[in-house]
């Protein structure tokens, strides 16, 4: 992958692929999501894209997905780098089994996601599922 970050002022960058679609990035997170919020994005997208996948291939399709992301970071030392972060996956959908929507995101999480793969294995990534059928 290859982006170009660019300042706009202040803690302000517009981010994307040279000629690709942007994102905006705040350091103070009033414009725009802060580079740790980004990053808890990026994991929950990452992993939810295989999930949905997941699904879909047994034929259970998903019709909604929320995912709520909590990253817990250390106070008492600089950096404060993510120590701990908590998904809950909210998904909606005709025929979805928990277990089956379990296996997807315990798969999706720790074999397909390159996000998580790519976070320090130290970082407990723990996550819950609330299935509404």
């Amino acid at each position: 992958n290859h982006v170009v970050v660019r300042w706009r002022g202040d803690e302000e960058f517009e981010s994307g692929r040279p000629g690709g679609p942007t994102l905006r990035v705040d350091g103070n997170a009033k414009v725009a999501q802060s580079p740790v919020d980004a990053l808890l994005t990026a994991l929950a997208s990452c992993s939810s894209i295989d999930v949905v996948s997941i699904l879909e291939k047994r034929r259970t399709p998903v019709q909604s997905l929320e995912i709520d992301v909590v990253g817990e970071r250390a106070n008492d030392r600089i950096p404060r780098k993510l120590i701990r972060i908590e998904l809950t996956f909210r998904i909606a959908g005709a025929g979805i089994e928990r277990a089956h929507a379990e296996r997807a995101i315990e798969l999706a999480l720790n074999k397909y996601c390159s996000v998580r793969d790519s976070l320090d294995p130290k970082i407990p990534v723990e996550w819950r599922l609330e299935l509404k059928g």
